[in-house]
């Protein structure tokens, strides 16, 4: 039996790795102590996707543990021998790392070093995947040129069409705190790749998505758009004319991303891990959706002052994971994803009342 590391457990990505990795007949450990609650207040809470968790697992194992706790992750490592870690663990909104600089570099960058440390102590031959974001680009990707349509931006020029690809610069650009940190993790993962041989693999996510997020307002943009609609709750739209475009991929074929590059890694190499232009929408365009989706009108306002470091535009150009790894496909369209998010909307409002 294979035995998986899993951090990040509770979050979207990390607990789709887990159901999916359990299925597959792994023995799944999973580290999560709960920090998207003290990030975001009850709203962020995850100890229901981890009952959830609980309750439809066969082999998975939870502990409460914090990645900045080196010696908590040199017993846990010492005490099993992992053939594969998913690192998924962070502060994750770079709205929030304003106010919280240090613990956010803390969690993200020093976080990883630890998690990557004591693999290389305990577990070299693992593949380690490590989910960074788009974010380490900063806004670099809005001196593409665009142009305006009437929902959306787009890029104005053919060679742009597939998007941002990995040759995107990731210095001299305002990144946020949280980019920067994402940066710095990305960064030492892509060296124990390359400088010690470890077969680490470093997705760059875009929009993440899918019915097990817990969003709130500075992270998790679907997620939280779809439960202001349902709820009644008041939403804002932060600047470019509501016409910022984010393209967005279920963890489903996230973690389906993880599964193809573990059977055959290349330590070191980065990707783009988004939904690509067929899985693209701008923020006008998801409200329109949702409202019809749901038959209820959002409530929302619109702010003229964007958020700082935002991209105007950007869909993660796929091209080069679907050339390393051709049997590697979107499997979730747009549609798909929203109408399995308002089904479990529906199903945790019924629940809690």
């Amino acid at each position: 039996m294979k035995h998986t590391l899993v951090t990040g457990s509770s979050g979207l990505i990390g607990s789709e790795a887990v159901e999916h990795f359990d299925r597959q007949g792994n023995h799944v450990v999973g580290i999560d102590n709960n920090m998207r609650r003290e990030f975001f207040g009850a709203p962020g809470d995850t100890l229901w996707n981890l009952n959830r968790l609980k309750s439809v697992t066969k082999n998975f194992s939870h502990f409460s543990v914090d990645i900045r706790d080196r010696a908590a992750l040199d017993e846990l490592f010492r005490s099993r021998r992992f053939d594969l870690i998913i690192h998924c663990a962070a502060q994750p909104s770079h709205d929030k790392a304003r106010d919280i600089p240090i613990l956010d570099f803390e969690v993200n960058a020093l976080g990883t070093l630890n998690l990557l440390e004591a693999t290389r102590q305990h577990s070299p031959e693992a593949v380690f995947l490590f989910m960074s974001t788009n974010k380490v680009y900063g806004d670099a990707p809005n001196e593409v040129p665009l142009k305006e349509l009437e929902t959306r931006w787009e890029y104005a020029r053919s060679e742009d069409y597939n998007g941002i690809s990995e040759n995107c610069r990731i210095d001299r650009t305002l990144h946020s705190l949280f980019g920067a940190s994402k940066a710095a993790a990305d960064l030492v993962a892509q060296e124990y790749g390359r400088y010690f041989k470890m077969n680490v693999g470093v997705f760059r996510g875009g929009c993440l998505t899918g019915p097990s997020h817990s969003g709130v307002e500075l992270h998790g943009f679907l997620s939280y758009l779809l439960k202001c609609t349902m709820s009644g709750g008041k939403y804002s739209v932060f600047g470019y004319k509501g016409k910022q475009v984010r393209d967005n991929i279920h963890s489903h074929d996230v973690v389906r991303a993880m599964e193809e590059f573990a059977a055959n890694p290349r330590p070191g190499e980065v990707y783009n891990m988004g939904g690509g232009r067929e899985n693209s929408i701008s923020m006008l365009e998801a409200i329109a959706h949702i409202e019809q989706l749901t038959g209820k009108r959002l409530n929302w306002t619109y702010v003229d002052e964007n958020r700082k470091g935002d991209h105007i535009c950007y869909i993660s150009d796929l091209t080069k994971f679907k050339s390393h790894y051709p049997s590697w496909k979107i499997a979730k369209n747009l549609d798909a994803t929203f109408d399995e998010m308002l089904a479990a909307e529906r199903k945790r409002a019924a629940t809690h009342g």
